[in-house]
């Protein structure tokens, strides 16, 4: 059953965490190109595909700390100094992109659809926060493969 399990939770990351890191990341740039050609209808059409692909995995993810707990459980290791981190990382990443990736694109599709932008918007700031998310991503894959104490010897 532990390897159904990680199975499912590797697939899951796989499935859901890669897609939101991709689309996250083109945001920013077809961001300033649609801030630069107002006129530009694609980068505005590809602004919402990116959101809505962004937001609809990440409701997805929630799938991937699930059975990540049920793997550990399976493998007794819910104590682990490593699994505790990880699980801190992905809930800060999980904030980072609820509280300050999602909203700042939200606002960004509203700003450059509306016939007036109350406030410029700033893509390199939600680039910042588009790569720490995906630097904590990363930290966890990190610990997920190495994991000190790991059951597999590596």
């Amino acid at each position: 059953m532990t390897k159904v399990l990680l199975s499912l939770h590797v697939l899951a990351a796989l499935v859901t965490v890669g897609p939101v890191t991709v689309a996250a990341s083109m945001f920013p740039p077809t961001l300033r190109r649609a801030l630069g050609d107002p006129g530009d209808g694609d980068a505005r059409t590809t602004l919402r595909t990116l959101h809505r692909i962004c937001r609809v995995y990440a409701g997805i993810g929630i799938a991937v700390p699930l059975f990540g707990l049920a793997t550990a459980g399976s493998l007794d290791v819910l104590g682990d100094a490593w699994l505790i981190t990880s699980i801190l990382l992905t809930a800060a990443a999980a904030g980072v992109l609820a509280l300050l990736v999602l909203p700042a694109q939200d606002r960004a599709l509203t700003e450059t659809t509306g016939p007036t932008t109350p406030a410029p918007l700033n893509p390199g700031r939600l680039a910042a926060f588009t790569g720490v998310f995906n630097l904590l991503w990363a930290t966890v894959t990190v610990l997920m493969i190495v994991r000190p104490g790991s059951t597999t010897g590596v």
